[in-house]
């Protein structure tokens, strides 16, 4: 929707600095808004910014609302889509020469590409770091229209003891959603006296040498734990909520290793180190990870309960993106999953500087709670969580509201493509494939050449 005001310059503040942060800031900039970016890290990257120093101080079932730790990242982490897929819509991914310069990189590698386009950009410059964000909360909401609402926001830098107040015409949360452990409700887990730890402080396989461990959960992190721990630990047992959701590229490594194991959901945990499963069977285990996933937390948000979250629900949001009462001063960027991230957040954050400066409007309130409505039922019915896409249609549609054409054909193809290989070779599809023909054709775009810098 178009809106007949335009050029109103706002104060905002953004909230972290990783890929959402970062082309927020880009775009509200763009858009002749004067932002400001805290984030609590000494670096860009959020997610991306590796952190082995902290997590010896971190809760390892991470049961503190405010984490010493954000990143979830372990050592050997490599992305697990093709990097030509991963970038901004204006900035590719490159191959550079004497950096990691494989198709699946590491995760220094993605955060070399993000500071490449911090400095590419000039955003540095907009960014408080060691920040940590404590409270934000409405100035005054009585009478005020939500168009109108200020924020204040409660800010604490590392090794200080001043709380600096600032008040802001608008904020943008994109603190990601890949910190705050998920874990499970298992019978005698508060009295099991031997070590549990979720997988967000997991780093290395080292600390595991000669150790029985049960992996709990066999999604991304729990499969590369699982295979990274075969030759060190004693004995890896996993253990899944379904057994009929094991992929055929697990089964193969499960079948190759004989210190792998496969079992149901545990049933109790026993004080003398015993792991009880569903079928009955049994082990002694010295170690217990969590790879369970995660949920959303901003323990730093008051809103008076017009934003909540609910297990995996962050609501009501129209698109994901706005809460109704409090759009556009308030605003979240990187909440779904299961998309193109780079792009996405892209997308949102042009949405969001537009809507700002009144060049676009949203519908009325009434509009976007019969949408939100419409989408939790057809979530409810098919099952899914919230704020799970998998849906390159809807990304596309998204993109519309701020004019981005679609997402390239060769992008979602490549996109697709891997997945499959991920599920069919689970050990080997980062550094063997079959769809050279497409990404040859992906790397003569416009797309790549774009910049004129490709080697």
């Amino acid at each position: 929707m178009v809106s007949e005001t335009r050029n109103q310059s706002k104060n905002v503040c953004v909230i972290g600095a990783g890929p959402a942060g970062l082309v927020a800031a880009r775009e509200l900039r763009k858009e002749g808004h004067k932002a400001i970016v805290l984030e609590q890290n000494h670096d860009i990257g959020g997610q991306w910014l590796y952190d082995d120093k902290n997590v010896e101080g971190e809760d390892p079932l991470g049961r503190n609302p405010f984490l010493k730790v954000h990143s979830s990242v372990y050592r050997s982490l490599r992305v697990a889509s093709p990097r030509e897929v991963m970038g901004f819509t204006d900035f590719p991914f490159l191959i550079k020469k004497d950096r990691d310069m494989r198709r699946f990189p590491s995760h220094v590698e993605v955060l070399r590409y993000l500071k490449d386009f911090c400095e590419w950009f000039g955003l540095r410059e907009m960014i408080k770091f060691n920040t940590r964000v404590q409270h934000v909360g409405m100035l005054d909401r009585n009478g005020v229209c939500r168009n109108d609402l200020k924020w204040i926001v409660t800010s604490k830098e590392k090794n200080c003891d001043k709380f600096v107040e600032e008040v802001f015409d608008a904020v943008v949360v994109a603190t990601g959603h890949y910190s705050q452990p998920k874990l499970p409700s298992i019978k005698g887990m508060d009295t099991w006296k031997r070590k549990q730890m979720h997988s967000h402080i997991y780093r290395t396989p080292e600390p595991f040498h000669n150790e029985v461990v049960v992996l709990v959960g066999n999604s991304f992190s729990g499969q590369d734990i699982a295979i990274e721990l075969v030759g060190v630990a004693k004995e890896i047992h996993i253990s899944s909520r379904s057994l009929n959701t094991i992929t055929e590229g697990l089964s193969k490594v499960i079948s190759k290793h004989d210190t792998l194991h496969l079992h149901p959901q545990i049933d109790t945990l026993e004080e003398d180190g015993r792991v009880t499963f569903k079928d009955g069977s049994w082990l002694k285990a010295d170690t217990i990870v969590y790879c369970t996933g995660y949920s959303y937390s901003f323990p730093f948000l008051d809103t008076k309960g017009m934003v909540v979250v609910d297990h995996d629900r962050v609501g009501p949001l129209f698109e994901h993106t706005f809460p109704p009462s409090l759009a556009p001063s308030l605003s979240f960027i990187g909440i779904p999953k299961k998309i193109l991230g780079f792009p996405f957040f892209e997308s949102q954050a042009m949405w969001v500087a537009q809507l700002l400066s009144g060049k676009k409007a949203l519908p009325s309130w009434d509009e976007m709670m019969k949408s939100i409505k419409e989408l939790y039922h057809s979530k409810e019915v098919a099952g899914i969580p919230t704020h799970d896409i998998g849906d390159f249609e809807y990304c596309d549609k998204y993109g519309e509201n701020v004019g981005l054409p679609p997402l390239q054909e060769w992008r979602k193809v490549l996109c697709v493509t891997s997945i499959v290989n991920s599920i069919v070779n689970l050990e080997t599809y980062r550094d063997s494939w079959d769809d050279d023909e497409l990404l040859q054709e992906a790397l003569k775009s416009p797309h790549f050449t774009q910049l004129g810098l490709e080697d």
